[in-house]
């Protein structure tokens, strides 16, 4: 049991932030290794890590926008961060939409092996395209609510298993002509509100049930989730304009010929 619950939160935790796609990796214990799926709780609790690592990352840039947010909201006027916090509100909205209308139709058609390869490869590809013809000269202060829709629309996108949150939200920011680290750091802030919602929607349906699983492992995979995806934010940022976005696009490709391979051995 803790083998199986360090690796998926340690699963989860790195490519969580990561454009690789958490599902497509999720998908292969599963495959190839035969594992069971770990049930609704583990997933809430690997997920409250991810929120709590770039909560924690990103706490001195929220505690500004939440001020600058609420004085907004209090007519108090606008400056950079309110304008900022109302693009990811609005970014928000989408995926929110998108999932409550549709959520019920992507996990029953769409969860397949199939699907999150094709994803994995196509999303990639898009990733690719965008990196090589981007401009590279806004920040994320520059968004406009237009950009935010955009960017917004993108992160409902990643409701299709296998497409990466953070791969098409990186995408879309680079095709606004954000910078490289711009586009990651808006991703990182919209991620915030998104995870907490998804992860409040799947509490919810757990009151009433019993745990499949042990408070100790659940809280194991808290932990473990949070210090892989804490680490993964700081070298992600850190990196990502030294090394570009290609590493992360061979690396799509890869996983998806070998998704594409598992899933013909097993016709």
């Amino acid at each position: 049991m803790e083998v199986h619950v360090i690796l998926l939160a340690l699963i989860q935790g790195f490519t969580e932030f990561l454009p690789i796609s958490s599902s497509a990796h999720l998908i292969l214990p599963s495959v190839l290794l035969g594992w069971r799926d770990q049930g609704m709780a583990f997933d809430v609790a690997v997920h409250l890590g991810s929120l709590l690592a770039v909560l924690y990352y990103f706490r001195k840039e929220v505690v500004t926008l939440t001020r600058a947010w609420s004085r907004s909201l209090r007519g108090k006027g606008h400056n950079a961060e309110s304008r900022l916090a109302w693009s990811i509100v609005l970014a928000t909205v989408p995926a929110c939409v998108i999932g409550a209308l549709f959520g019920g139709v992507i996990a029953d058609y769409l969860r397949s092996g199939w699907v999150i390869a094709a994803a994995t490869v196509v999303f990639g590809l898009l990733l690719w395209l965008a990196d090589k013809m981007a401009q590279l000269y806004k920040d994320e202060y520059q968004t406009g609510w237009r950009g935010a829709l955009l960017l917004g629309c993108a992160q409902a996108l990643a409701l299709i298993p296998g497409t990466s949150r953070s791969g098409i939200t990186l995408t879309a920011g680079l095709m606004l002509g954000m910078t490289r680290a711009a586009a990651a750091r808006f991703s990182f802030l919209m991620s915030i509100p998104i995870i907490f919602l998804a992860g409040s929607h799947q509490a919810s349906g757990l009151i009433g049930s019993g745990l499949t699983m042990p408070w100790s492992a659940i809280g194991l995979g808290v932990v473990v989730s949070f210090a892989s995806a804490l680490t993964c934010i700081h070298l992600f940022l850190a990196l990502l304009n030294r090394i570009g976005v290609m590493p992360f696009v061979l690396y799509r490709l890869g996983l998806g010929a070998v998704l594409f391979w598992v899933m013909a051995g097993q016709l």
